[in-house]
């Protein structure tokens, strides 16, 4: 157990919002004013850029640079793994002209950073990233104009290097961003805003770096918010229901009473014990006698896609090109096939963690939260508190893929906190993180498609149930074509037995598996090359890229399937970033355990602002994806999650790993997309198609565990 740290500890006692604006009394601030909506988070629309200061209720800097010449950028974008604790400052380092280790960044703090809608969808970068280099290019700007008055020299012969701006003509004339800033309060328009810098002057941008987390993190020295201490804290185990649906009854917690430092908390919807030894609240919570009313549900794992199948929810038509009904009965070869994918957990190595101090009518919670301004609001919801007086601070968060952008245990944390009069830690264990997860919705999804004489795909009719649309456009050149949808990958409650939600690139991966194994099976109908297949059926110059990007790598030598090499291809796109990839696996019939021995994969995302991050995430996708496509699955009955722990719940191991290689198509002068998500939806697809090239035997259920793959060649034979 960690010791209490000192008080000075800038994490568990960071600044106010008063006190930081002293520190931000001179130099120069790039401020955005948010209004009264925005502030509480009711508004659909982002705020307005604004470069004066305003008021401290209303403070939302974007980025400082101090006397002592260091900038500080504010974001309310946390730091979950991707990458942006490190890219954010080379995009700042880039426009400014100044080092990357003279860059800080505060993330994820409600008090101090300004209002942002959540981590995800991959926008950190291509959507947060460009208004800070904007804001960035701005505040050069303005630098420049202050150097040409101190030196007296036209803003035409002043250069920047390392933050210290020089006469052309004669270098001995400079002047640093610190001597510029130093004891003044700077408030200044620009007539003409300047315009970010190009790819051909770009000195740290598109640089390879070491993340500037990544010692901490092998070391131990990273703080997460389970490693945080606060005097006088209490741990708090918490009574769950023993399924989805159960009711509590009743509660005797008569075991407890006189058990030293033990004290029970009962409130609507939340019963918990709390102790100063996490072992003794734990020990207490094993003694609590509850009774529940049994789960209504009677679904498990084994009778969901029946039940998804046929519950009563409309289709909505996305897509409705041509006449898909004529043109299906003017071909004579069709192929009709039904995918279906699992729930699967979020499974991250840090589970859902809080501590809260609510005192004196203003809140503090440290949670583990892809969504620190959404947690804010929810929390002052829960304890009744105005939402300017709660704080959230968002430390490193240990993976979250979706999973943390629901904040039950901040709440939890907070409630507890309030109810006690001390600060409060709610972490969940393993079990309870499965429980609570919101998992990646179970899907159905059908597909019927036909070849043309020339053996080209004529039409292309697709519904998806209970994934989501998106990642389900059509990436190929089809004249008649529909695309229906049922349900969402965030239904509401009545439709699962348990929550579902997003899960990294929410349903590109279900839709990516079933459109790439379909487009495989028409190039095997069509009997041609699945590559040249798809090449002959697309006008997307970025598809047909880096379709021939991967396999001119590879070294593909076209063959029509199955050719018994057991090679797969599968393209796809998400968050504006096209991808393809090739893959080579081996098979034991015996066992129906398959290994995948080779990855190689290729993607164009805009600008790269850290390939080094960049190909990380690629690998990481990748990585992640074997486990959806060959082991990870919810297993449940009447409501009762049957997996607890990773006995059960298989993640991919470094004994899984094929050789990974990567490629990053140079695109720089288009601006940046995604890179944390694209390369995941791959990987089912990838498999499923070189098992079928191996054997014959198509895979058109996720995952491919030994059990599905055993039944399928049985069904061959």
């Amino acid at each position: 157990m960690n010791a209490i740290p000192n008080r000075r500890d800038p994490l568990l006692n960071p600044p106010s919002r008063r006190d930081f604006l002293k520190t931000l009394g001179t130099g120069l601030v790039v401020w955005i004013a948010l209004g009264p909506k925005a502030w509480s988070g009711e508004t659909d629309a982002p705020p307005p850029p604004r470069k004066t200061p305003v008021d401290e209720n209303d403070f939302n800097a974007f980025l400082r640079i101090g006397e002592d010449g260091r900038v500080t950028c504010l974001t309310g974008k946390i730091e979950m793994g991707q990458g942006p604790i490190t890219s954010l400052p080379q995009m700042l380092a880039e426009e400014l002209d100044v080092p990357v280790d003279s860059v800080d960044i505060i993330m994820g703090d409600t008090e101090l950073c300004p209002f942002d809608w959540g981590t995800w969808g991959s926008t950190s970068t291509r959507s947060f990233g460009v208004q800070l280099r904007a804001a960035a290019a701005e505040a050069r700007g303005v630098l420049l104009q202050l150097a040409a008055e101190a030196l007296h020299v036209p803003e035409s012969r002043l250069a920047i290097r390392d933050g210290v701006v020089f006469d052309t003509a004669d270098e001995r004339r400079k002047i640093t961003y610190g001597e510029l800033t130093r004891g003044r309060k700077i408030e200044r328009h620009l007539a003409v805003k300047p315009a970010p810098k190009k790819p051909e002057q770009f000195k740290v941008i598109g640089r390879p770096l070491l993340r500037r987390d990544a010692r901490d993190k092998v070391t131990g020295k990273a703080r997460y918010t389970g490693d945080l201490r606060l005097p006088g804290m209490l741990y708090a185990r918490i009574l769950r229901p023993p399924a989805h649906g159960a009711v509590l009854q009743r509660v005797d917690a008569s075991a407890l009473s006189g058990l030293p430092g033990v004290q029970v908390i009962q409130q609507p919807g939340l019963v918990a014990v709390l102790h100063e030894s996490p072992d003794r609240a734990e020990e207490a919570l094993s003694k609590l006698k509850a009774e529940f009313s049994p789960s209504p549900s009677q679904l498990s794992n084994e009778t969901i896609y029946p039940y998804l199948e046929k519950h009563p929810m409309e289709a909505r038509t996305v897509v409705q090109e041509g006449d898909v009904a004529q043109a299906r009965e003017r071909t004579s070869r069709r192929l009709r096939e039904t995918y279906l994918g699992a729930y699967i957990a979020h499974a991250a190595m840090e589970t859902h963690t809080a501590l809260a101090r609510v005192e004196a009518g203003q809140a503090t919670v440290w949670a583990s939260t892809q969504n620190p301004f959404g947690a804010r609001a929810e929390i002052a919801e829960a304890i009744g508190l105005p939402v300017p007086q709660v704080r959230v601070i968002t430390p490193l968060v240990g993976g979250a893929f979706g999973g943390k952008g629901f904040n039950l245990q901040a709440i939890e944390a907070a409630r507890l906190s309030k109810a006690t009069g001390r600060p409060v830690q709610v972490m969940w264990s393993r079990e309870e993180e499965f429980f609570n997860d919101t998992f990646r919705p179970a899907s159905v999804i059908h597909v019927e498609s036909g070849l043309d004489e020339q053996g080209r795909m004529a039409f292309w009719d697709y519904e998806v149930r209970f994934a989501g649309e998106r990642g389900a456009e059509m990436l190929y050149d089809i004249p008649h074509r529909r695309l229906r949808a049922v349900g969402s990958f965030a239904e509401k409650p009545g439709v699962h037995p348990f929550g579902v939600g997003a899960w990294r690139a929410p349903g590109v991966s279900n839709n990516t598996f079933a459109r790439e194994c379909h487009v495989d099976g028409l190039a095997a109908l069509a009997g041609v090359d699945p590559v040249e297949f798809r090449l002959r059926q697309t006008k997307d110059q970025r598809i047909a890229r880096v379709l021939r990007a991967a396999t001119e790598a590879w070294g593909w030598t076209p063959h029509a399937g199955p050719s018994g090499r057991g090679l797969g291809v599968a393209c796809s796109t998400d968050v504006g970033t096209c991808v393809a990839a090739v893959a080579q696996i081996e098979f034991d019939a015996q066992t129906g355990r398959i290994k995948v021995r080779r990855v190689l994969c290729a993607q164009e995302m805009g600008l790269v602002v850290n390939p080094e991050g960049a190909k990380i995430q690629m690998e990481g996708c990748l990585t992640m994806g074997l486990g959806y496509a060959l082991a990870e699955e919810i297993h449940f009955k009447n409501g009762v999650v049957l997996d607890t722990n990773f006995d059960s719940y298989p993640l991919p191991r470094f004994s899984w790993l094929p050789k990974i290689e990567t490629l990053l198509l140079d695109a720089s002068h288009e601006p940046p997309q995604g890179g944390g998500e694209p390369a995941v939806a791959l990987t089912g697809a990838l498999i499923s198609n070189a098992v079928f090239d191996l054997t014959g035997v198509r895979l058109r259920t996720i995952p491919m565990t030994p059990a599905v793959v055993k039944a399928a060649l049985a069904a061959k034979t």
